[in-house]
């Protein structure tokens, strides 16, 4: 079956008998976890109770090969725009660094999800964390969402809205309830579930995106969620991985030929810590965080269904970075993480174990950092269900997924402006069992930096020198390639240094200079 007359089967079976010739194209829903590792869901090796998020995978297709920018902002502004970050404005975070691939907030030469599909006939929604413009006239509603509700700024509290953040309701300022309600993960879902049964009232296919903040620090979690975890992760960071990594094999998300990576050299080895109960508890509020999202997804599983828009509807799940290493304690002292007086991260030992077997974290562009999960459920168009595709996929695509399956146009103006065109390519070859056409991907974060091409990858964390790995036989990069094969180092880096320069990219080291030059001047 070819990819139109695919397109053409799906949309046929969500058109009821009687109803006109012209079938009603498919509904989108995107949702995204926030912080979360590539190893954090039952359905790619963890023990983490996600049966609903499983129940999608197990319905739908799983990628092993997807990936994001390795940070929020650029990765939101990647899937939003389908292009790479500093082509739409957001090269690092929502500060003005001076550059106009780095003015912190989408700019008018791109399009969002919410303008493109609107522009095809489709009602648009977004509930939850935004993060690509923190000032109007860059918020949702003005960037193409018909209903938004959510967090505009980065990370927040889960029980209140922290000082200096902003929410927002179909454009105007939110103030969530002080009664004690209120916790953000629920929030989003409560109206993403309301944004729906509107949707379904309306004689036109619908594009939901909601990104969670779950699990992004801090750690805030209902009780009755932690209760299921706490005690479970005694066993320490170090088994954890080896059972991960088991698991993993046994599902083929991970290849038995690539050995887990040696334990981070600034993670203890768990034998040697002796604050075990505590980190046991950080652990189990990091899981009820994801297990709560997974709540989340069901209730929206359960509405579309309540719709009759299940079948008809491509569910998107993925994760917008590797697992996090940051440190946070800004809460009161001696507080354990859960309540609403604790602001505590769960730290880089429990992050290595959120990306297993993998290198690094959220900020690099190693596998640890970049690898996402996606989980790719639509009943009418993927008959080969609880597949697993190992095409490779990027954040680009999903615009490009979104207008294919929606049967619509990208513009190439829009606002007076034009617009540039879309760096990714379809998925749906993959969600036939086909091969996505090959191309070159590239990463840039604070000078971390990565070109893959087929099989090859190579990679720098600033201010390090170049590695080479052949992913097909090495993807938890450990056998450095980079000094046997040069030419095939040089080729690749002439392949970055031209898309860097077409995307706008600044080397960090003399951007970071810029900044500290136009603070002594102010």
């Amino acid at each position: 079956m070819n990819r139109r007359t695919f397109l053409q089967t799906a949309a046929a079976a969500g058109c009821a008998a009687g109803a006109p010739a012209q079938p009603r194209r498919p509904n989108i829903v995107i949702m995204m976890a926030d912080d979360m590792g590539y190893s954090d869901i039952g359905c790619y090796g963890s023990e983490i109770r996600t049966p609903n998020l499983d129940a999608l995978a197990k319905g739908g297709v799983r990628f092993t090969h997807f990936y994001n920018t390795a940070r929020c902002c650029p990765t939101r502004a990647s899937l939003l725009t389908g292009l790479y970050s500093h082509q739409a404005g957001i090269g690092h975070m929502v500060n003005d660094m001076g550059r106009p691939a780095y003015q912190g907030y989408l700019n008018d030469r791109c399009v969002t999800l919410g303008e493109a599909m609107r522009g095809n006939g489709y009602r648009t929604m977004i509930s939850g964390k935004w993060h690509v413009g923190e000032d109007r006239p860059h918020w949702p509603a003005d960037r193409g969402f018909d209903r938004s509700f959510g967090l505009i700024s980065g990370a927040s509290s889960y029980w209140s809205l922290d000082a200096g953040r902003k929410m927002t309701l179909d454009g105007k300022p939110y103030t969530p309830p002080t009664d004690g309600s209120f916790y953000m993960t629920d929030a989003f879902v409560n109206h993403a579930v309301e944004f729906l049964d509107d949707a379904s009232r309306r004689e036109q296919p619908f594009l939901l995106y909601l990104p969670f903040t779950s699990p992004h620090w801090p750690l805030h979690a209902h009780e009755s969620d932690i209760a299921k975890y706490e005690g479970k992760y005694m066993i320490g960071w170090d088994q954890l991985r080896r059972r991960r990594h088991r698991r993993m094999i046994e599902l083929g998300v991970v290849d038995k030929r690539w050995p887990i990576t040696p334990r981070d050299t600034e993670s203890p080895a768990w034998e040697t810590v002796k604050d075990k109960k505590a980190r046991d508890r950080a652990m189990a509020v990091y899981a009820a965080q994801i297990d709560r999202m997974d709540q989340g997804v069901g209730r929206v599983v359960a509405q579309l269904r309540k719709m009759n828009a299940l079948d008809t509807t491509l569910i998107l799940f993925l994760a917008d970075n590797g697992g996090c290493a940051e440190h946070r304690d800004t809460g009161n002292p001696g507080v354990p993480p859960g309540g609403p007086d604790s602001y505590l991260s769960y730290e880089l030992p429990w992050a290595n174990a959120s990306n297993t077997p993998f290198r690094r974290y959220k900020h690099w562009v190693h596998e640890g950092g970049i690898s996402s999960p996606l989980i790719a459920h639509w009943p009418a168009a993927i008959k080969n269900r609880g597949a697993i595709t190992h095409e490779s996929g990027h954040l680009i695509d999903l615009m490009a997924t979104c207008v294919d399956v929606g049967g619509g146009k990208y513009p190439r103006e829009h606002g007076g402006k034009t617009i540039q065109p879309m760096e990714g390519t379809s998925l749906v070859p993959a969600f036939q069992g086909k091969a996505i056409a090959p191309r070159k991907i590239f990463w840039e974060h604070e000078g971390n930096r990565a070109v893959r091409d087929g099989k090859w990858k190579l990679v720098s964390r600033f201010p390090d020198d170049w590695e080479l790995y052949d992913l097909d036989a090495d993807r938890t990069e450990l056998n450095n390639l980079a000094s046997a094969e040069p030419a095939r180092v040089a080729a690749m880096k002439r392949d970055y240094d031209a898309w860097a320069a077409r995307c706008g990219v600044v080397p960090w080291g003399e951007l970071t200079r810029e900044r500290k030059q136009a603070r002594k001047k102010a």
